[in-house]
């Protein structure tokens, strides 16, 4: 009995082109937009809002405004000190408490260094605005406040 040397295999099954092509273009697809979409989303959640000027009711009666020129908590019991001029970082060279300083009118000894525990100051590096806040006596600021609310002024005041 002789076997044949060469045996026909059987014809692999036809794949359908929807398991083959489409359903990893498919998943390929939803993945680039699913990060498209989150990469929206987290890129315009920060900063300053556009768009009107929009308020929230908090409790104790304060208020949380949110718009294209301010943006803070408006409270007057809390937040009841207020000065304007010009936001730059506190480099801790001179005065070493602080994140930011606010530059004013009348030479370096009417700088009133900030902190905040509500608002990110670094979105308004260099513009000019009035902000509302705390005083807190400091060790060596002579003028260290907490911001609470930052509202952008369209000049400077003179003398800066």
């Amino acid at each position: 009995m002789e076997e044949d040397l060469v045996k026909e295999f059987s014809k692999p099954e036809k794949k359908s082109i929807l398991k083959e092509i489409f359903l990893p273009a498919g998943i390929i697809l939803a993945i680039i937009l699913a990060g498209g979409i989150t990469g929206w989303f987290l890129a315009n959640r920060g900063g300053l809002p556009i768009g009107p000027i929009q308020t929230k009711k908090l409790t104790g009666g304060a208020e949380l405004v949110q718009g294209p020129k301010e943006v803070g908590i408006k409270d007057v019991e809390t937040f009841r000190d207020t000065a304007e001029g010009r936001i730059e970082i506190n480099d801790n060279s001179n005065i070493p408490e602080g994140s930011h300083k606010l530059i004013r009118p009348g030479g370096p000894s009417q700088t009133a260094y900030l902190i905040s525990s509500v608002i990110d100051l670094s979105q308004f590096l260099g513009k000019c605005v009035q902000v509302w806040g705390e005083t807190f006596a400091g060790q060596k600021a002579s003028w260290l406040m907490d911001v609470g609310r930052v509202k952008l002024l369209d000049s400077c005041p003179s003398g800066i």
